[in-house]
């Protein structure tokens, strides 16, 4: 079956943000960290530790080189079509214009899983670091204060919203320098505060007893969704593209930097942290940005840095608590979700969807009854799924909507931005995510994300299908 026409490409019946009652009260700063504070939280400053003692310290830095290479080519296609649809909540849009309706539908619901669970998770990990200071204290509980202050900074206005992002942001990015010169240094030798005077040399960790890749080239192939999910957030470029002041300027602007710090801060703070602590010594029970300023020491590391952590796994909740509520949004404007969620502030914040959406994050409450180590991988790898799912939606808008334009007479060289060397960028993309889904299968850790993620993709598209038929799903008209 052919995706939309041309002709729906050329003219989307899409709804103006200013119309609708958001606001365009973001600039390109705000964009940036924005998309930096949604990516920077639990999957670096956490699960980071888990991806080392599975893939190892090199494969550690392949897979999220890997990452990271993945990233680029999926926000290649984005910008494309951020500018050619600049809605809120706009993924849904891009597949429902250039694939058809339903996939559009299971897009924006999968995206909605995708934070929602993502949330959770972060809230899971900040309750976990919290006991190193009140270890009498149940992981729910601190899921709860958490819930109730992200709650009240989205509640306020948007541009409150990306206002308290950009400093959440700073402060994180500022432990993540921190790593990299401070822990950098060390591996040079220069290390005057260390305990013991003694500090692993340059790479000499990522050579391991059992070879370069202790668990074999497997290892690496099964932490790349974990990869993956700590990547995720760098698609709320497009998630904010109708709150965003010119956005044919803003966005391309926006990707490109965001693209590179995220290169550098991501490779290079698990370059060091690979090459300071032994790939058996790291999990999910402390931070290891903890214990590698622990290993240089500075004084009062742990609990300096326990405390930026937490506020990052809090930043980066409250960039997907804001995507959450705008997706819910977007679905009901196109009447695809309940028309409450439709319902704004005077401030212009779409309250009940803001509401609904923290209801996924409290799925982090299991942990009061389950161990929160366990809860927390969980979370992390049903999210990566979602998000993997969301980034294959987004390539393949791109296939397809760049393929209708050209034959509907378009011209490449008249758009405001354009991705690079086509169709090969999505085709490579999608292929990525697509493995990256086999290899979970191998890991009986993550595995459950496919037992839960797939059918519910199944279940969106058979919901949209029995609500308004088969032609209405593949986007035919009459």
């Amino acid at each position: 079956m052919e995706p939309s026409s041309p002709l729906t490409l050329a003219s989307p019946p899409v709804t103006s943000p200013v119309e609708s009652g958001l606001r365009r009260s973001m600039g390109p700063r705000h964009l940036v960290m924005i998309a930096m504070g949604g990516v920077i939280g639990s999957g670096l400053f956490l699960s980071s530790g888990y991806t080392i003692s599975q893939a190892g310290p090199l494969g550690a830095v392949i897979a999220y080189l890997i990452g990271a290479f993945v990233v680029y080519l999926v926000m290649a296609c984005l910008g494309e079509l951020a500018i050619a649809y600049p809605v809120s909540g706009a993924f849904h849009i891009y597949a429902a214009r250039s694939i058809g309706p339903a996939t559009g539908f299971a897009t924006a619901w999968l995206y909605w899983l995708c934070w929602a669970v993502a949330i959770g998770s972060e809230f899971t990990a900040s309750g976990l670091l919290m006991q190193r200071w009140f270890p009498n204290v149940e992981v729910w509980v601190w899921c709860l204060v958490f819930a109730a202050v992200l709650f009240g900074l989205n509640a306020v206005s948007s541009k409150f919203f990306g206002e308290a992002e950009f400093w959440f942001a700073i402060v994180k990015v500022a432990a993540i320098i921190g790593l990299i010169v401070l822990g950098g240094a060390a591996l040079f030798g220069f290390h005057p505060l260390s305990a013991d005077g003694s500090h692993p040399h340059l790479f000499e960790n990522f050579s391991t007893e059992a070879g370069l890749f202790p668990n074999g080239f497997t290892g690496v192939l099964v932490t790349v969704l974990a990869v993956f999910y700590a990547f995720s957030g760098s698609e709320l470029i497009g998630v904010a593209a109708g709150e965003t002041k010119d956005p044919a300027t803003s966005i391309p602007k926006a990707m490109r930097t965001t693209v590179i710090r995220l290169l550098i801060f991501f490779v290079g703070a698990i370059t060091v942290i690979a090459a300071t602590i032994p790939y058996t010594e790291v999990g999910l029970d402390e931070s290891p940005f903890v214990t590698v300023f622990s290993a240089v020491g500075i004084p009062f590391a742990a609990d300096i840095m326990n405390f930026v952590i937490i506020t990052a796994l809090l930043s980066a909740g409250n960039s997907g608590l804001f995507s959450c509520a705008r997706m819910l949004y977007s679905l009901a404007d196109e009447g695809h979700a309940p028309s409450a969620f439709k319902k704004l502030t005077r401030r212009g914040i779409p309250l009940v969807a803001l509401a609904v959406s923290m209801v996924g994050g409290l799925a982090s409450l299991v942990s009061s009854v389950v161990a929160p180590e366990t809860v927390y991988l969980v979370l992390v790898s049903v999210a990566g799924f979602a998000v993997v799912g969301v980034w294959m939606s987004i390539t393949a808008s791109h296939f397809f909507h760049r393929r209708a334009f050209v034959r509907s007479g378009g011209n490449v060289a008249d758009l405001a931005y354009r991705a690079p060397l086509f169709p090969l960028v999505p085709i490579l993309a999608f292929t990525l995510c697509v493995v990256s889904l086999v290899g979970i299968a191998l890991d009986p850790t993550q595995v459950a994300a496919l037992y839960f993620g797939i059918p519910f993709v199944a279940a969106c598209y058979a919901w949209f299908y029995f609500r308004h038929g088969r032609k209405a799903a593949a986007g035919i008209q009459g």
